[in-house]
């Protein structure tokens, strides 16, 4: 999938639009503000069964592991994650397009599991407080989020 994910707190964030639109920028605020990459521009998808049911799973392509795209810098090689359960979708607009002010929630149905979806501009300044936003309320109308069976370890650079 044309997709960055990173793990925000245990949260797992599918950022997802066309290239050039901001996706690695927003992923770099982010994790300079504390969460963990697990991947940039291309995500691997899959399933995985846990006592609640199914979850989505998502994952670097082989060779891409813990690099993320920092425009003026290049490839960077960070900390990152080779498996996150994925939770929400980001779908990241044009600069020209703006989201709803009062958009109706929303979701979206990846290989049979369903997730909360929202847009945003990931250039504006308030993106990344936007995100950390939208994951604490998903966290606080999910509390068990925030308990995940089994922690996923964050491999090194």
């Amino acid at each position: 999938m044309h997709a960055t994910c990173i793990s925000l707190h245990g949260v797992g964030l599918l950022l997802r639009g066309p290239s050039g639109l901001g996706k690695s920028d927003l992923a770099l605020r982010l994790i300079d503000g504390g969460a963990t990459l697990v991947a940039d521009d291309r995500t691997l998808l899959s399933t995985a069964l846990t006592a609640g049911g199914p979850i989505l799973v998502a994952s670097p392509p082989p060779g891409l592991a813990g690099l993320l795209e920092v425009r003026g810098l290049g490839l960077v090689r960070l900390p990152h994650q080779s498996l996150c359960p994925v939770h929400m979708v980001v779908d990241v607009l044009a600069a020209e397009d703006r989201p709803e002010r009062l958009p109706d929630p929303d979701t979206e149905v990846f290989l049979g599991v369903t997730l909360p979806r929202w847009c945003l501009n990931a250039l504006e300044p308030s993106a990344p407080a936007k995100v950390r936003l939208a994951v604490r309320i998903l966290t606080e109308r999910s509390p068990k989020l925030l308990a995940p069976p089994d922690p996923l370890p964050v491999d090194p650079v």
